[in-house]
């Protein structure tokens, strides 16, 4: 017996209706049945660079200053923001409210093998990356025997739909100038949101149920470069060596890049296609990058994200309070939107 509609009919007499009135029915069916598909469209990688520049810093003011405005914030470690912010003279760059600022951020002049033309960069380092005063409190707290700041590049909010990407060059120093501890010393994050499903428990008569919602959450897929010193146990190949490290993939791990055995000028760029996938690109030196320095793309987190707000650095250490970190110079850091969008829609406001 077959169902349909609300009366039953045989497999004889179903078989016995006109073809045509079996053909419209089927139609009707085939109307009333709700189909629910996923989206087909995927987008090609943008190599970082392209399109429109939105916001860059070339560092060519030697007269580039940094206002620390101490003790620096330290939200992520002890739910202290301590304002004012410090900030950049030519107001581009700002303190973290999370992590604070690196101890000493300065302009200095380009290394040798810089960009062509190129006159000055910007200079950061870090000793007490924790909580200010209380060297240790991550060891203390979690186990975690380093801490990080950040430095965050003032930007432009750009919609996903804009391809939106970055650039900046990284100078790597010598490995005895490192900070000989073995783990991440570098970060170059974009700061992105989108929607994400949380469990959350609301308040009942009979007791609270957990219940799902969507918030617009932020996000910071990145690169991180980490240092293996040449004495760091396991380390077979005995020399000094560092490696970039991607964040993240779906489930919000690290995924390995390129080993790093020689220091230098190193390029590192991210793109965001319309999909919300990042796409990771670097090259050693300081020549643009192109299709063939693509490393790896994915979905960092699940989060389909919707905006791309800025870019920042990380510096970290061991905040022991006596050693400090490698000393980072970057050049040229700038941001992209991928379309026209963005510029035509500028020109309308």
């Amino acid at each position: 017996m077959l169902l349909c509609a609300d009366s039953v009919i045989s497999t004889h007499q179903l078989f016995s209706i006109d073809r045509s009135v079996l053909k419209m029915a089927v139609r009707i069916l085939l109307l009333a049945t709700p189909v629910l598909m996923q989206p087909a469209v995927s987008y090609a990688q943008i190599v970082p660079g392209t399109g429109t520049m939105i916001v860059q810093d070339k560092f060519e003011d030697p007269n580039f200053v940094y206002t620390p405005n101490l003790p620096k914030s330290s939200k992520e470690e002890d739910g202290q923001i301590r304002y004012p912010l410090g900030e950049s003279n030519n107001g581009m760059w700002f303190e973290s409210p999370k992590r604070g600022a690196p101890d000493s951020v300065k302009w200095v002049e380009a290394p040798l093998g810089a960009l062509p033309g190129s006159t000055g960069c910007l200079y950061l380092r870090s000793r007490d990356t924790g909580v200010p005063g209380f060297p240790g409190f991550n060891l203390k707290k979690s186990g975690l025997a380093q801490a990080q700041d950040d430095f965050i590049m003032r930007g432009r909010p750009l919609s996903v739909a804009n391809s939106p990407s970055c650039v900046v060059r990284v100078y790597l120093p010598e490995w005895e100038n490192w900070e000989q501890r073995n783990g991440v010393s570098f970060g170059l994050r974009a700061g992105m949101q989108g929607p994400m499903e949380k469990q959350k428990e609301s308040k009942r008569l009979f007791g609270p149920r957990s219940r799902t919602v969507t918030e617009i959450e932020p996000y910071y897929p990145g690169f991180f470069i980490s240092f293996t010193p040449a004495n760091t146990p396991g380390n077979t190949t005995g020399k000094a060596h560092a490696k970039i490290l991607l964040r993240a993939d779906e489930l919000g791990h690290e995924m390995a890049g390129p080993t790093i055995t020689e220091p230098g000028w190193w390029t590192l760029g991210m793109s965001v296609t319309p999909d919300s996938r990042v796409h990771y690109y670097a090259r050693a030196g300081v020549g643009d990058l192109t299709s063939k320095d693509h490393i790896r793309s994915s979905l960092p987190y699940r989060i389909r994200g919707t905006t791309f707000n800025t870019i920042f650095f990380n510096v970290c250490s061991a905040d022991n309070g006596s050693s400090w970190s490698t000393p980072w110079i970057i050049d040229d850091p700038s941001i992209y939107a991928g379309n026209g969008f963005f510029v035509q829609q500028a020109a309308q406001q």
